[in-house]
């Protein structure tokens, strides 16, 4: 039997607890699951590298999943681009049952390993993108066959299961295992093994946009400054790493286009946009690169 579909001692008898009582079962459980994360680091570290390198070479990542697994990764897709400024096409996310399957659940449809193939081809899924497949056991239909699918293509493969020794682990080039063990209530993957997956999901991305240069000393450099409160963030960003006044900082960004890092160079450096953007472009779109770059040029300014 899978781990995850154990029964819990901890929770024996839960149901003749109080309110209070469930609910320091269900944190104490829930305590646990960082630690799990923790020791699955080393391979998370492969699936950052993995994203990089895709992104890099201009390919896309695919989030896959049934039921709750698959509606954290179009949580995941959904939040990057707004995050860290990249194009919505870049991160995509695909379910089980399509649509209907992230506001509702269509367990059936977890079970056709064909639909998972054919869904990365409706999504013109190439060797060059890279194909995240995540599920509580690890032996998912639909997961494993998009996963085949995409072995077939020539593509990478990186799994995020909760169970060791599992078929997609094994298929995986990458396999981020989270032994979250048995769940409060036997076999609801929503709970702790769901809770790691948005975890480790979190870690991917947040610190394979870092390694992108989307993040500069902890700052979202790259966030897309759609309304009031996102630009009142940016010129706080971009006021706090250039050492100026929000209002000096909000007119950077006005001439920048909104660019974050555009408005940085141009306010440490006292350079129009064209030229901070071309700084920019020469150290590969890397704040700090282009910084330093430009600071041994010897244009106005330090170092940053």
């Amino acid at each position: 039997m899978r781990r995850t579909e154990e029964r819990n001692p901890r929770s024996k008898g839960i149901d003749q607890k109080s309110p209070e009582e469930i609910l320091r079962i269900i944190n104490a459980e829930d305590r646990t699951v960082p630690m799990a994360v923790a020791e699955a680091i080393p391979d998370i570290a492969e699936g950052v590298e993995a994203i990089a390198e895709t992104v890099r070479s201009g390919g896309r990542v695919f989030f896959l999943g049934a039921g709750t697994s698959g509606r954290l990764g179009v949580l995941e897709a959904a939040e990057i681009p707004p995050t860290f400024g990249v194009s919505p096409d870049l991160f995509r996310a695909l379910v089980s049952g399509g649509a209907g399957g992230v506001f509702g659940a269509i367990e059936a449809s977890e079970d056709d390993e064909a639909s998972g193939g054919s869904v990365l081809a409706d999504h013109d899924f190439s060797g060059k993108d890279l194909l995240i497949a995540i599920s509580a056991s690890g032996r998912t239909p639909f997961d494993l066959g998009a996963m085949r699918r995409a072995r077939s293509l020539g593509a990478r493969l990186v799994a995020v299961t909760n169970n060791l020794g599992s078929q997609m682990g094994g298929l995986a080039d990458v396999s981020i295992v989270v032994d979250t063990g048995p769940e409060v209530i036997s076999g609801s993957t929503r709970m702790k093994a769901g809770t790691a997956q948005k975890m480790v999901l979190n870690m991917l991305t947040t610190a394979a946009m870092t390694r992108l240069g989307r993040v500069h000393d902890g700052y979202m450099i790259g966030v897309q400054a759609s309304n009031v409160k996102l630009r009142g963030r940016a010129a706080r960003i971009v006021g706090e790493i250039a050492g100026v006044r929000p209002e000096e900082a909000m007119q950077a960004l006005e001439e920048a286009n909104w660019d974050l890092k555009t408005a940085v160079v141009m306010i440490k450096h006292g350079i129009g946009r064209k030229e901070a953007e071309k700084v920019l472009g020469d150290a590969g779109g890397i704040l700090r690169r282009a910084l330093k770059e430009a600071h041994e040029r010897g244009l106005r300014g330090a170092a940053g």
